[in-house]
């Protein structure tokens, strides 16, 4: 992992966001994070796409859905700051949290 891409890719607020939900949900649809961000889905994608290339978030196709969660091979000290990232960090987080949880739209997921 590159240590100054991944500092780069949490530069931007909405990219911090995006992680502090991964974090706490595990695994969210570009859709699930459009609704719970408030943003169209192109933007969101946008972010996803630098975190990717970062090695921050790994893809996962599921029918028309693409999802994301955080790497699987994340460093120690990059685990333990985006866990203090999801623990309060973001202003945001909160709403976008309850924005997710109100959302009836989505999709169900196969077991994995």
């Amino acid at each position: 992992m590159d240590i100054q891409a991944t500092f780069d890719a949490l530069a931007d607020a909405t990219r911090r966001r995006i992680l502090a939900l991964l974090v706490d949900q595990g695994e969210l649809c570009v859709c699930e994070l459009s609704t719970a961000l408030d943003e169209s889905q192109p933007k969101v994608s946008r972010h996803l796409g630098v975190l990717k290339d970062a090695g921050v978030v790994l893809p996962r196709r599921e029918g028309t859905w693409m999802f994301y969660r955080l790497a699987d091979d994340l460093p120690a000290w990059a685990s333990a700051l985006l866990a203090t990232l999801s623990a309060g960090a973001v202003a945001d987080f909160k709403s976008d949290r309850r924005r997710l949880k109100a959302w009836s739209g989505r999709p169900q997921r196969s077991a994995a």
